[in-house]
C-alpha cells in the first residue's frame, strides 16, 4: 500500500515554514561565505560594477544548485528536514525539475519585492506562497513533525 494513501498531506503551518526560512537564510549565509571562499582565488579581488555583478550572478547559482539538488533528491533541503516540510507537486509526487527552477526563480522575485510572495500566504485562502501557488507545489508537514 502506498504512503500517500493512508496518510493525507497536511500543509506545513505558516510559523513552521517561516521558522524554516530563518534556519535556511543561516545555511545560505554558510553556504555563500564558502562560494566566495572558492570564487576568489579562481578569478581574482572584486572591485568592478562588472565584477560585483558577476559575483553576485555566481552566488545566485550557487544558490539555485542547493535548492535544485536538495528538492530533487527528497523534496527537502536540510532546514526543511529539521521543521519537517517537504516539497511536493499538487499530487503529493516528487516536483519536476522545471518546477523547482521555476520555484526557486519566483521566489527570489518575490523576495526581492520585500517578501510579497511569501507574505502573500496571509491572504491565500490554502496558505500557500505565490511561489508555490503558481508552480503547482505545496509544502507539506512530513509524519515525523
Amino acid at each position: 500500500m502506498q504512503e500517500n494513501a493512508t496518510i493525507p498531506m497536511q500543509p506545513a503551518s505558516l510559523r513552521r515554514r517561516f521558522a524554516a526560512m530563518f534556519y535556511e537564510s543561516l545555511l545560505l549565509i554558510a553556504l555563500s561565505l564558502l562560494a566566495g571562499f572558492a570564487y576568489i582565488p579562481v578569478f581574482g579581488e572584486i572591485h568592478g560594477p562588472f565584477q560585483k555583478a558577476v559575483f553576485q550572478f555566481y552566488l545566485l547559482l550557487v544558490m539555485m544548485a542547493y535548492f535544485m539538488i536538495f528538492w530533487k533528491r527528497g523534496g527537502q533541503t536540510l532546514a526543511m528536514k529539521t521543521w519537517h516540510i517537504r516539497l511536493v507537486n499538487t499530487a503529493g509526487g516528487p516536483p519536476s525539475t522545471a518546477q523547482c527552477m521555476a520555484r526557486f526563480c519566483l521566489a527570489a522575485l518575490g523576495l526581492l519585492c520585500a517578501g510579497a510572495g511569501f507574505f502573500w500566504a496571509l491572504v491565500d485562502r490554502d496558505r500557500q506562497f505565490l511561489h508555490d501557488r503558481l508552480c503547482g507545489t505545496r509544502l507539506i508537514k512530513t509524519a515525523a513533525g
